[in-house]
């Protein structure tokens, strides 16, 4: 077993830019002039559709959305303004927690908050932009981000199950995914911190990367049904079904170490499927251990106070001693819920997980 306990405080690089700005206010006198509306180089069809319906106060709500969207999400964006995305269609409520109440009113800055994400720290509004930033890029250019994993059939019967699906953050065409599932103490899902981060960085060194949105009261069977679509789905998703890996943090952890134990879908009936190749974990206090369970990576800070690092740490050595590859990395004065852990002493931590990914490939 590789055994890391980091020290040291984390580099904090602070950048402080000046800006000379020059106003230049030019006044236009003479009477007002109509402005005929046209259709603009992106063709928006909701502005078209509104000139076409002759609705004055349409037309300026088309274009003035149709603006904020050109313009690119910041900071001062709202849960709203994501939600009635037309790029997001009916799931973009699925971006924030659905189990919590969240106004629809906060900015992006507001909504990235411990307030919200209860047991998590270093939340990062910047990131919430870029990831929501990311998924309309990408909706918008033509590429499908959002898979349900159950049929329209399924979810008739049990509406629970509108609340799950996967969003996908597309790497190289043919290579391997992970399956990333956030914590949440099985109370809400923090996907925007826990999970959301992590798929996108894989995505940029070229791994497929989906993010399980589950039911925090049936975890385990929504990821056997998300892991068996992307297998079902492998050519048409443009993945590689086999050597996959299984990523969580906190209550995500537990899934991915549930579901990555070689018993675990053939128990949900798909006996098809392979097992993971590696399971990636942080900060969790699982402890069960088996001979069938699969290689395992952990890391997890010396301060938390919820999943304490002995435990884990005791976990894969059981592990190694039944011969399964481990690896684990402590990080001095980290509390619970880092995540990727920009900005602290574990910065980086997501290299050495996907080494590990890679090394079970072999």
């Amino acid at each position: 077993m590789n055994f890391t306990i980091h020290g040291g405080k984390a580099k904090i690089t602070c950048i402080i830019t000046i800006m000379l700005c020059l106003i230049f206010i030019i006044s236009a006198c003479g009477n007002s002039k109509e402005v005929a509306a046209e259709e603009t180089d992106s063709g928006n069809n909701k502005v078209q559709d509104s000139v076409e319906s002759g609705s004055k106060e349409d037309i300026g709500e088309a274009m003035a959305e149709n603006m904020n969207i050109q313009n690119g999400y910041t900071l001062s964006s709202t849960v709203e303004d994501v939600i009635n995305d037309p790029c997001f269609g009916d799931f973009g409520r699925l971006l924030f927690p659905v189990d919590r109440s969240v106004s629809e009113n906060m900015t992006l800055e507001a909504v990235s908050s411990s307030s919200v994400y209860v047991w998590y720290n270093y939340i990062d509004p910047d990131k919430t932009v870029e990831i929501i930033q990311n998924l309309h890029d990408r909706a918008a250019a033509g590429e499908r981000i959002f898979y349900d994993i159950y049929s329209e059939e399924e979810k008739e019967n049990d509406p629970s199950k509108e609340d799950t699906g996967i969003f996908f953050f597309r790497g190289n065409p043919g290579e391997k995914f992970a399956v990333v599932n956030a914590g949440g103490g099985f109370m809400y899902v923090g996907a925007m911190h826990d999970s959301f981060p992590h798929a996108l960085e894989l995505s940029k060194m070229g791994y497929n990367s989906f993010v399980l949105i589950y039911r925090p009261d049936d975890p385990y069977n929504d990821l056997a049904h998300a892991i068996s679509f992307i297998y079902d789905n492998a050519e048409e998703l443009g993945v590689n079904p086999d050597d996959y890996s299984l990523w969580g943090g906190s209550a995500g952890a537990r899934m991915a170490a549930t579901l990555g134990n070689k018993d675990a879908l053939p128990y949900f009936g798909r006996s098809d499927v392979p097992q993971a190749s590696a399971v990636i974990m942080q900060y969790t206090g699982y402890s069960a251990v088996s001979e069938k369970d699969a290689p395992t990576y952990v890391c997890v800070g010396t301060s938390d106070g919820i999943a304490d690092w002995r435990t884990m740490q005791s976990r894969l050595q059981s592990l190694e001693a039944l011969g399964i590859s481990t690896e684990f990395h402590a990080y001095q004065g980290l509390p619970h819920g880092f995540g990727i852990g920009t900005g602290t002493v574990s910065e980086g931590w997501i290299n050495d997980a996907v080494a590990f990914w890679e090394a079970q490939c072999e």
